[in-house]
């Protein structure tokens, strides 16, 4: 049993996103930090350090070499990183004359950091889909009751009569105000991560410069003209456009189970949760979770914030903190977005008639 919601086994029902899931979990890092090993081989191959021929064979050795992922958890728990465990197993697989194009020159944090890249560039492509699904269902929204009216609030009294399409607007504009800023979050988040062992790109036979390009070219990233071991803004800019986005979504949320309360009537939802001991209610889960959800990538990014402050050229407590919070924070913003969906296709009338 987990004690994580997002993967509970009853708590998922309601946090759970089986699709980002799979894109960050753990089946998908080991694949993910091979491919950055083996692009590294492949890149020693292009640049000459070892033969093309012996490059391309320790590349699919790394590929495809078994490895134990209990000798993993063992390793991970002695060495605070999984990637001396992982590099042990596979050259002591490896035949004797691959051993010096096999990882020779990385250190840990470039394996892990560059994968944990790849698996984001993946949720991305998810999340940016999710958003225009979202911002297309509120416009479908729009189209059906823009034109009605309902009574406008502020500090959620009575003010004056508004047409339905102006609350409708004041959900969907920041939202594609994220998608516009996915763009730049994107092309500062996605570039190789290549620094060696004390960041300085000093153990890459002189070459430092033709390596990580070949690598970037190979995996799909930006490369950058340095390490970014201790230069943690990208990740932490990240995490606060996905706070944006949940925060815009809780806003939504508690309009949306303000609207469908009893007594107000502005807004009918189809489907609503149950109640355990009143027959009469009908619970706007999903709105409620748009909140929840909100507030919980609020959180998480005061901690994120804290995963900046880095030791020297590289830390190893704020550096593991990224791992607790991030991919927490992307999970909460999938199924934010998943549920958003699914509660505007809910929405059977929104009000025409003032409270």
């Amino acid at each position: 049993m987990t004690a994580s919601p997002f993967s509970h086994p009853w708590l998922s029902g309601l946090f759970g996103d089986p699709d980002l899931s799979k894109v960050l979990g753990p089946d998908a890092q080991l694949d993910a930090m091979r491919q950055v090993i083996a692009a590294y081989s492949r890149a020693l191959g292009y640049v000459g350090v070892v033969s093309a021929d012996k490059a391309e064979t320790s590349a699919e050795h790394v590929e495809t070499v078994d490895i134990s992922v209990s000798e993993l958890q063992a390793g991970t728990a002695t060495d605070g990183v999984v990637v001396a465990n992982l590099v042990r197993q596979i050259k002591a697989a490896a035949p004797d004359d691959l051993d010096d194009a096999i990882y020779v020159g990385m250190t840990s944090q470039d394996v892990i950091d560059t994968a944990w890249i790849l698996q984001l560039r993946s949720g991305l492509t998810i999340l940016r889909t999710r958003l225009s699904t979202v911002v297309d269902g509120l416009n479908n929204l729009d189209q059906k009751f823009g034109q009605n009216v309902m009574s406008g609030r502020t500090r959620m009294q009575l003010a004056r009569p508004i047409k339905v399409s102006e609350r409708i607007r004041a959900w969907r504009q920041p939202l594609e105000g994220h998608i516009r800023r996915l763009d730049q979050v994107q092309e500062d988040l996605l570039r190789l991560q290549l620094g060696g062992p004390a960041g300085d790109r000093s153990t890459f036979f002189g070459q430092a410069d033709a390596i990580s390009n070949a690598m970037a070219q190979r995996l799909g990233l930006s490369n950058p003209l340095t390490c970014w071991h201790s230069e943690r803004d990208s990740l932490v800019a990240f995490s606060g456009w996905l706070a944006m986005v949940s925060g815009t979504l809780g806003k939504m949320g508690t309009d949306l189970a303000l609207m469908a309360q009893q007594g107000v009537g502005e807004l009918t939802l189809s489907g609503g949760g149950a109640s355990s001991s009143m027959p009469h209610k009908q619970n706007p889960v999903l709105a409620e979770l748009l909140v929840t959800l909100a507030h919980f990538n609020a959180t998480q990014s005061a901690g994120m914030q804290h995963a900046m402050v880095h030791e020297q050229e590289r830390s190893g407590a704020t550096w593991a903190l990224e791992w607790m919070l991030l991919p927490q924070m992307v999970l909460a913003t999938g199924r934010g977005l998943v549920a958003a969906d699914q509660v505007i296709n809910a929405i059977t009338k929104m009000s025409d008639t003032p409270t």
